[in-house]
């Protein structure tokens, strides 16, 4: 393909994406159409940007890196058990990770639990930063930005758009691992009744009503670093700079969190609470760890939500 066929493509994405923005059709004198945006043109902004997101290569890698991690545990699980041995000589734990793990034989949907508990940590959050950081900084720095603020709705609409495609990739990157961790779990190992952490034994049907509330709960863990990120997305042009600063902060505010010199922030920092979704699989279920996680992503949201609307609607955009 020639530079000049190149550059016509990219127009056309950018026109594609300018209409689904809300830009009106020009009149004979060519001045854009005036009409406020309504409901549907916002609801059509948001599916134009999911659908961007989704069909890049890069957020297809990730999502498939993501998928394997489950099929990986499953297999190495089976391989390690396959003598008929415990897992890690039996150990249990306290339900979070290593006891998911040691329960993966016994029933195939902890493989689901054990998933979420390996790639929260760490693959989730960086991903969800690289999509995050890449928001509005990729736009910037690939020239589409401008083309996307000639909607009539303004700055507003489109980082509200942005934030939901953002919040959408959240419970997509989630639903990849635990669906992935469904169907390997289903093939490699029994399905059944599921002995809670509490001792008390449930349904079938109910474990997988609790794996995917299991799933919301993760996927709502990651809004605080998605916000951030989007916060960050929007103090520079580069799409590299802030992918790497929203990854960079992920590891040192897990770094901090691992710090006891450091326990008195240790409540305020984002990935504190991660690991509550396990309080789900107790009967009755603990709800204390649980409310305090969302609460304190729901303040997050406040701050960098606020914080980069404030920037973005003052932004001297250039590119």
């Amino acid at each position: 393909m020639s530079r000049a066929d190149g550059r016509a493509d990219r127009a056309d994405v950018r026109a594609d994406r300018a209409e689904a923005a809300g830009t009106g059709v020009p009149d004979r004198a060519g001045t854009p159409d005036a009409r406020r945006p309504s409901l549907l043109w916002s609801l059509e902004l948001f599916r134009s940007e999911l659908i961007t997101t989704l069909r890049r290569w890069r957020t297809l890698a990730l999502l498939g890196v993501l998928a394997l991690i489950p099929i990986l545990i499953g297999i190495a699980v089976k391989i390690e058990t396959s003598d008929g041995g415990s897992l890690g000589g039996g150990r249990g734990g306290d339900g979070q990770g290593p006891a998911f793990f040691s329960q993966i034989t016994n029933n195939g949907i902890f493989l689901v639990f054990a998933s979420l508990a390996a790639t929260l940590p760490v693959f989730l959050p960086m991903v969800i930063g690289v999509i995050a950081g890449d928001a509005v900084a990729g736009e910037a720095g690939s020239g589409t930005l401008r083309y996307l603020l000639v909607a009539p709705a303004g700055r507003t609409r489109l980082l509200l758009a942005k934030f939901a495609t953002t919040m959408a990739f959240c419970l997509i990157s989630t639903l990849v691992v635990s669906l992935s961790g469904l169907v390997t779990g289903a093939l490699l190992f029994p399905l059944g009744d599921v002995t809670l952490i509490s001792g008390i034994t449930v349904p079938f049907e109910d474990a997988l009503l609790r794996a995917l509330a299991v799933a919301a709960v993760v996927a709502l863990s990651l809004v605080g670093i998605a916000t951030a990120g989007l916060f960050i997305s929007t103090l520079t042009n580069s799409g590299i700079a802030a992918m790497a600063t929203t990854v960079g902060l992920v590891v040192t505010v897990q770094i901090l969190d691992t710090i006891p010199q450091l326990h008195a922030i240790h409540p305020y920092l984002f990935p504190h609470y991660w690991l509550s979704f396990a309080d789900l699989l107790r009967e009755p279920v603990y709800w204390d760890q649980l409310v305090k996680n969302m609460g304190l992503q729901g303040l997050y949201v406040a701050v960098f939500g606020s914080a980069a609307w404030a920037r973005f609607t003052a932004k001297d955009i250039t590119a």
